[in-house]
C-alpha cells in the first residue's frame, strides 16, 4: 500500500513539473505582438487611400484606339506622339492595315477613330447606323496618290488613259506607251486598302485590276518592289515618296500634273484626295482634345513634316 502512495505522490511531482515547464516555454505574446488564434480579423490588413489617393489610383490613362488607313498611319504615328507629349495621362494607339478594316472596326466599336483615305460608302453608313454607330467625318489632311516607277524607267508621264490601260491589263509591255520593250510589273494594294479604291474609281472607272497584278501588303513594299524592279509600276501616297524612286507625271488633256503642293491644292493633280478620321459623333472630352489637336497650327506642321498637305 505504502508503494502505491509513494507512487501517487511521484506522478503527482512529476505532472506539476511538466505544467510548469510547459508555462514558461510559451512565447510572451505581449512582447511579440502575437494575435491569439482567430482574432486575426481584428486587425485592419486593408489599405487604407485618401480621397485624393484613390482618385489618383483609378484615373487609368484615358485611351484612343485609332485604326485603318497605312497612308495615314504615319500621319497618326507622329501626331499622338506629340499629343501625349503634352497630355502624358492619355494613350494612344494606333494600328494600321487599310482604310476598310479600320472602318469595319469602327463599325464593331472596336474603336475611336477609323482612319480612312477613301470617303466612307453608303452601304457601310447604313450598316453603320444599324448598328447605333453614327459617322462624323472629319479631314485633317490632303495627298496626292503619286504613281511610280523604278528610277532607270524612261518615261516621265503618262496620260491618265494609259494608265487605266496598264492596271486593266489592256497594255502590258512598256513599249507601248513609249517605254522599253519590257513586261509591265503592276503593283496594287490589298483590297482592304483606301488608296486601292481610290485609284480603282479614279483611274480605273470601276473596272477590275488585271489578274496578273502583284499584290503587296503595304505602301512600304510598293516602294522597295518598284526600287528594285525595272519593270514595276505603282502607286503610293505622298508621304511615302522618295528619290529610291521615279515620279511618274500624270496627263489630262494637254496638261501633265505632278502630285506637288501647287498642282494639289489647286486640284490640277486628278489624283488628289482629302485624308479623314471617322468619329462616332461628334468628338467630345479627350477625343475632341486630340482632333482638336490634329486640326491646330502645331497638328498641321506635323502633317507637313509628315509629307502630307494641311487642309488650310
Amino acid at each position: 500500500m505504502l508503494r502505491w502512495k509513494e507512487y501517487l505522490l511521484i506522478a503527482g511531482i512529476s505532472i506539476i513539473l511538466i505544467s510548469i515547464i510547459f508555462i514558461t516555454g510559451q512565447p510572451d505574446t505581449d512582447n511579440n505582438e502575437i494575435e491569439p488564434e482567430g482574432s486575426i480579423e481584428s486587425h485592419d490588413y486593408t489599405v487604407t487611400t485618401t480621397e485624393n489617393e484613390l482618385d489618383d489610383s483609378e484615373s487609368v490613362a484615358n485611351k484612343i484606339f485609332i485604326k485603318g488607313s497605312d497612308t495615314i498611319l504615319p500621319v497618326s504615328n507622329a501626331e499622338s506622339k506629340a499629343y501625349m507629349k503634352l497630355h502624358p495621362e492619355t494613350d494612344i494607339i494606333v494600328i494600321g492595315g487599310g482604310s476598310s478594316l479600320g472602318i469595319a472596326s469602327f463599325m464593331e466599336g472596336e474603336v475611336e477613330i477609323a482612319m480612312a483615305s477613301r470617303k466612307i460608302k453608303d452601304s457601310e453608313i447604313e450598316e453603320a447606323t444599324e448598328k447605333g454607330i453614327q459617322p462624323v467625318e472629319t479631314i485633317i489632311a490632303w495627298d496626292g496618290i503619286a504613281v511610280i516607277v523604278n528610277k532607270n524607267n524612261q518615261l516621265n508621264s503618262l496620260s491618265l488613259g494609259q494608265l487605266k490601260k496598264i492596271y486593266t491589263g489592256e497594255v502590258t509591255n512598256w513599249k507601248d506607251v513609249g517605254g522599253a520593250d519590257e513586261e509591265i510589273e503592276v503593283l496594287v494594294r490589298d483590297a482592304s486598302s483606301g488608296t486601292y479604291a481610290f485609284f480603282k474609281e479614279n483611274v480605273l472607272e470601276n473596272n477590275e485590276y488585271t489578274s496578273d497584278a502583284f499584290t503587296e501588303p503595304n505602301t512600304e513594299a510598293v516602294v522597295r518592289e518598284v526600287e528594285s524592279n525595272s519593270s514595276a509600276i505603282g502607286y503610293i501616297g505622298l508621304a511615302y515618296l522618295d528619290d529610291s524612286v521615279k515620279t511618274i507625271g500624270l496627263g489630262t488633256g494637254d496638261t501633265i500634273a505632278y502630285p506637288e503642293t501647287e498642282s494639289i491644292l489647286k486640284g490640277e493633280y486628278p489624283l488628289s484626295r482629302p485624308l479623314q478620321y471617322y468619329t462616332n459623333g461628334e468628338p467630345r472630352g479627350h477625343l475632341k482634345d486630340y482632333i482638336d489637336f490634329v486640326l491646330s497650327d502645331q497638328g498641321q506642321e506635323i502633317i507637313e513634316d509628315v509629307g502630307y498637305l494641311p487642309i488650310a
